[in-house]
């Protein structure tokens, strides 16, 4: 593909510079209050690239440790999810660097292509710490997803090691500058997969142990130290991570420390240990998963998914009830991305078009439920699309649409400045997500047993480009308000909607229009009657999500959503009301800032200059979502070129 440096949003023929031309580097004081290079109406391909490699850049040398080989502020899934980000970015920087070797630019020079060679060895060094700074013992003892975090992150970093490793052996001169295995024609990075492979094998089996099928007909379980309960991001992290061990998991004959030994019915296989490319039981598990969900009933009205599925009267004498029939209503954002990955990863195993179509329309009720109409390209709203004109004439925030408003993805933890550490990953995972399942080279492998001839899978990827395209509009705007969060350090916060006010006149300065903004009713996302925010406030210590011993006392209480230094204990909290955070006050130990309640707020003016340092401020899982919001971008507007 022969690619024009152009700026994306406008048809131009004028050739920009190579993004490489200098190494990126964490923007300057300056220029980050300014933001004048990328937040203005335009983002060129040149800023988005270069804002992408400076938000890794920043993820890495402020959050990471070398010497521990971890982001010792993050938790054990968090910490999974970064390194997925990373992966994710480092195979991103390589498939451009391919595009360019194959294009007639003559910009990727010997010194362009050794500053790039140089990012992308110095971050898998990262990623090889961090194999070792992962807590992989504890991880087995905590919930089923946190292990299949575990799974999709070194999955990953599979990939991008097969495919840099392609492009270092299809340019033998790239190997000059790039560290090789002595007397070895492969990248050194290749004797990093059978360990990555073992990991990614060890918590697939773990986790699969979680499938059930005693209650609500099959699905997996969330946690098996509460009562059952069947949630949507575990059965689709259990389908995504299902479909990606049978496309790229390399195989596995490692048994130490642990034996295969795992049952999954139907069908019920048992294989001898010594597990296989493409073995036909993980395939079968993501279908059986993906079957599951769709008939679950797992979405509510808007076509969003719901979090998940109690078995109403569980464990009480004289009930024999086994159907999920209790929803918790709440709506996060990852549970609408890790799904997209899964609904990809099928597609390529069998052919069978329809997981795309899933795939979109999902997508396309996230964009609406930002409060964004496609067929226009505007906000629902007439007067949201400049939110500065909207503060000014309205003096309150545009109305919320059930996942943001206008046109911005949020969590209804955002405006609250209440979001746990679980729920500041969640954006980032489903940009993630979406880029995957968006990215040109999607379809580019589809598994030989899909049996699609030529023309059709054409056909198919044409139809597939052409709706990825068609989100562009929706993704630009989140990314120019995610840059306009940056602080002078240029590090993102976790609410975006704000930045589009720096996107908008170019300063930060315009943020204070924040300061009188009035909350009204229909800014706020309403609690509605079945919602439980346990991934913000913490599990209920109810008869619903516990053992009856838990509840009287009998065992100890569940650890407290929030630890002694501010971080996020791995399981959740007491269920209590969270504390409340008032004027900048510290109470009980907490993160100073605000967090609002409907009836406290109605009509009062509650936002400082910056809302982005209220409650857990900016964080690695913050930095982690501006670096996949970016890529995102970079990624899908790429359908473009």
């Amino acid at each position: 593909m022969h690619l024009v440096w152009a700026v994306v949003t406008l048809s131009a023929t004028a050739v920009l510079a190579w993004p490489w031309a200098t190494p990126p580097q964490r923007p300057a004081h300056d220029e980050a209050r300014s933001c004048s290079s990328n937040c203005g109406s335009t983002l060129t391909d040149v800023s988005i690239f270069q804002d992408m490699l400076s938000a890794l850049h920043n993820l890495q040398d402020v959050y990471f440790q070398r010497w521990v080989g971890t982001w010792p502020k993050g938790i054990d899934w968090t910490r999974a999810v970064m390194a997925t980000h990373v992966a994710a970015a480092l195979r991103t920087i390589s498939d451009q660097l391919v595009r360019e070797l194959k294009s007639d630019n003559k910009k990727a020079d010997s010194h362009v292509t050794t500053t790039q060679l140089d990012t992308i060895s110095l971050y898998f060094t990262d990623l090889v710490a961090y194999y070792f700074g992962e807590d992989a013992f504890a991880i087995r003892n905590q919930a089923y997803d946190d292990m299949l975090w575990v799974v999709l992150g070194w999955l990953e970093s599979i990939q991008f090691v097969h495919n840099h490793g392609k492009l270092l052996a299809q340019y033998p001169s790239l190997r000059q500058s790039s560290p090789a295995a002595v007397d070895s024609n492969e990248w050194y990075g290749h004797r990093w997969i059978p360990a990555f492979a073992h990991r990614a094998r060890v918590f697939w089996e773990l986790a699969a142990k979680g499938w059930d099928t005693k209650l609500c007909g099959g699905g997996m379980i969330w946690n098996p130290r509460l009562l059952p309960y069947k949630n949507a991001i575990t059965n689709e992290l259990f389908i995504a991570a299902s479909i990606g061990m049978y496309l790229h998991f390399p195989g596995d004959e490692n048994d130490s420390p642990y034996t295969s030994n795992i049952k999954l019915e139907p069908p019920n296989i048992s294989p001898n240990f010594g597990w296989h490319a493409h073995d036909p039981v993980f395939g079968s598990a993501a279908q059986r998963g993906h079957d599951w969900l769709r008939s679950s009933n797992m979405t509510n009205d808007q076509g969003l998914y719901a979090d998940g599925f109690h078995v109403s009267g569980l464990g009480k004498e004289g009930n024999n009830n086994t159907r999920c029939d209790d929803r918790d209503e709440m709506v996060y954002t990852y549970n609408q991305g890790v799904i997209l990955s899964g609904l990809l990863g099928l597609f390529q195993a069998t052919g069978q078009e329809h997981y795309l179509h899933e795939g979109h329309a999902l997508i396309l009720n996230v964009i609406a439920a930002t409060g964004w109409d496609l067929t226009r390209n505007k906000p629902l709203e007439p007067r949201a699309e400049n939110l500065t004109f909207f503060l000014v004439r309205e003096g309150k925030l545009p109305r919320w649409h059930g996942l943001g408003r206008a046109g911005i993805l949020e969590d209804a933890c955002d405006m609250r400045g209440s979001c746990s550490q679980d729920a500041q990953t969640f954006k980032g995972i489903w940009m993630h997500h979406f880029a995957t399942f968006c990215a040109p080279d999607a379809l580019e492998f589809v598994h030989p047993r899909a049996g699609l001839d030529e023309q059709t899978l054409e056909r198919i990827r044409d139809e597939h480009a052409a709706q990825c395209k068609g989100y562009l509009p929706w993704l630009r705007r989140n990314a120019k308000a995610a840059l306009g969060t940056r602080d002078e350090n240029g590090l993102f916060g976790m609410w975006w909607t704000p930045g589009l006010l720096v996107a908008e006149s170019g300063g930060r300065d315009s943020v204070l229009l924040m300061e009188n903004v009035r909350v009204t009713d229909d800014a706020l996302p309403p609690r509605k009657e079945g919602e439980v925010d346990y991934r913000n406030e913490g599990v209920p210590q109810d008869e619903v999500w516990m053992e009856i011993g838990h509840v009287f006392g009998q065992e100890r209480e569940l650890p407290p959503v929030v630890g002694e230094e501010g971080g996020q204990r791995p399981l959740g909290g007491s269920g209590r009301q969270m504390t409340l955070m008032v004027n900048g006050e510290k109470r009980n130990g907490t993160w100073s800032g605000i967090l609002l309640r409907k009836d406290d707020v109605m009509g009062s003016i509650v936002f400082g200059r910056d809302p982005n340092v209220r409650g857990r401020g900016r964080t690695v899982e913050t930095q982690g979502g501006g670096l996949a919001v970016l890529r995102a971008l970079w990624v899908v507007s790429r359908n473009e070129a």
